[in-house]
């Protein structure tokens, strides 16, 4: 379809793949301990774990989606950026450095500290796995939109073995580096990204005679929109159910940044707090780059290549950045960019698989099922078996999701995760009377409405744009369940502690307090 030299495409991924794989190995010699596999021992500082952070979030939602929905609704895409810009300032004065002297290796480690271990850290597990999988799954619904366009694979079938191939790669990475392994792959991957979007950006205005408002004129005559995606509206405004919507979406990526379980576990990897926030620092300043960047590529695909075009491609809106590269440079810049982008999906689905198999490892088996008298080698052990089972789950899930926007499919595990994770962790870092009753009713409370909540939605069935169009069994007008689900999460865990009658312990309180603030006493140097 785009013309595109599949041998320069391949060349260009393949390298990379042996080149991070390479790198995995050498980090993996190191791996010595379950604090190596989990949280790469801590040795990382705050400017390469912000790089790092960048390189785990920016995922196949950032850069194929986004750049889509721009180039097909126009501004509204927009908006999808910029609430994941602005939500890491939660992350920035409210959990990082807590949550780095609070914890060792998950999110359990936190959430459990002063409540009853047990039932608290299953919870946990269980709302980090569903998460995860719900974010593997958009991972896995991209690569196999991208590789029909860089291999040209039309068939479903094709495409579903190339999601497997992924699936295995990513995997590979887990079982052999552990965090120190993918945490330096989505270094490399983020300084690739940046520097690609960079440079389509720099490429794209140039053809423009480096005039933003010659491309923005160009792109409304393009589209069958017309001067309408420059303005808010075309998406989420043209009924009052879709500003709620957007409402509820933009809730959702908000509040659920700041609470994703494989964000929360690289505050894990650098010594203290001090880097932990140096560490957002760096993570917001390259998210702002690459967010500018994504706005003028989504604009430019929308001028040169046609939302038409772009919409009825293999792919539909996740191949926008692909046509444009290829319209731009040609053969080589599409190999270049879509090199990336795959690289892009394989960082992110690693760091994913790693966080929910260390949750399971360290919360369910370590502290649910041996009551925490286990070895590191059997822990670690089992977190990759696990890895390997979540692998095969996410490729399942990604062959089913297969041609759904990326972005559109993230946004929901965002609502997850600020509905599962985020009122928890609130209550429990800063309210002295939350109790186990509280924080059992918040994760589950939150997790199951939001969960149902979609199921019943018409992300699922009843549009055109549903996981299964044919059907219609929504019920739920939203295709974001966020603005429900948060308040009834919050709701949740303060009846569960007002009602719950066990008094919280005021010792463990006291010593989670100083932990927080000084990191004294965290077993991490």
């Amino acid at each position: 379809m785009t013309g595109a030299n599949t041998a320069i495409n391949l060349s260009v991924f393949g390298i990379f793949v042996l080149l991070t794989l390479y790198i995995v190995y050498r980090a993996s010699t190191r791996n010595v301990s379950a604090s190596d596999y989990y949280a790469a021992g801590s040795s990382f500082t705050g400017t390469q774990n912000g790089i790092a952070l960048s390189g785990d979030f920016l995922s196949a939602a950032s850069f194929l989606g986004i750049s889509g929905a721009i180039a097909v609704n126009g501004y509204d895409g927009f908006m999808y950026s910029i609430g994941w810009v602005v939500a890491w300032l939660i992350g920035l004065m409210l959990i990082s450095e807590r949550l780095r002297n609070t914890g060792r290796f998950t999110m359990g480690d936190v959430m459990a500290f002063r409540m009853r271990q047990r039932p608290v850290r299953a919870a946990a597990a269980n709302a980090t796995l569903v998460i995860s999988l719900f974010y593997m799954i958009a991972q896995m619904a991209g690569a196999g939109g991208l590789m029909a366009l860089l291999l040209d694979v039309h068939s479903k079938v094709g495409q579903a073995v190339i999601i497997a191939v992924v699936g295995i790669v990513m995997v590979l990475y887990v079982l052999v580096g552990g965090m120190k392994g993918t945490t330096w792959v989505q270094i490399i991957k983020a300084v690739l990204l940046i520097l690609s979007v960079s440079m389509l950006t720099i490429f794209l205005i140039g053809k423009f005679g480096f005039d933003f408002s010659s491309m923005l004129d160009r792109a409304t005559q393009r589209s069958p929109l017309g001067e309408a995606v420059l303005s808010p509206g075309v998406k989420y405004g043209a009924s009052d159910l879709s500003k709620i919507d957007f409402i509820s979406l933009a809730l959702a990526l908000v509040l659920g940044t700041a609470s994703l379980p494989h964000v929360l576990m690289r505050f894990y990897t650098v010594p203290n707090a001090r880097e932990a926030r140096k560490s957002v620092v760096w993570a917001t300043w390259m998210m702002a780059i690459f967010y500018s960047c994504i706005l003028v590529i989504g604009f430019g695909a929308m001028a040169l290549v046609g939302s038409d075009k772009i919409t009825s491609a293999p792919g539909g809106e996740n191949s926008a950045a692909p046509l444009l590269a290829f319209q731009v440079g040609g053969t080589v810049l599409l190999g270049i960019v879509c090199a990336v982008a795959f690289a892009t999906i394989l960082a992110v689905v690693a760091g994913l698989t790693l966080t929910a198999s260390a949750s399971f490892a360290h919360d369910v088996y370590a502290n649910v099922i041996k009551h925490g008298e286990t070895n590191p080698a059997d822990e670690v052990r089992v977190a990759r078996i696990t890895a390997v089972c979540v692998g095969v789950l996410a490729i399942v899930g990604g062959i089913a999701a297969n041609g759904q926007n990326v972005a559109f499919l993230v946004a929901l595990a965002f609502a997850l995760a600020a509905s599962a994770n985020l009122p928890t962790l609130l209550y429990s870092l800063f309210w002295k009377r939350f109790n186990t009753r509280g924080t059992l009713w918040s994760i589950y409370g939150g997790l199951t409405s939001c969960v149902l909540l979609i199921v019943f939605s018409p992300a699922i069935s009843g549009s055109k744009s549903s996981m299964f169009p044919d059907v219609d069994f929504a019920f739920f007008p939203l295709s974001n369940p966020g603005i429900v689900s948060i308040p009834l999460s919050f709701l949740a865990g303060f009846l569960g502690t007002v009602l719950g009658g066990e008094k919280a312990d005021p010792a463990k309180q006291a010593e989670m307090e100083v932990r927080g603030l000084t990191g004294i006493g965290s077993g991490l140097r």
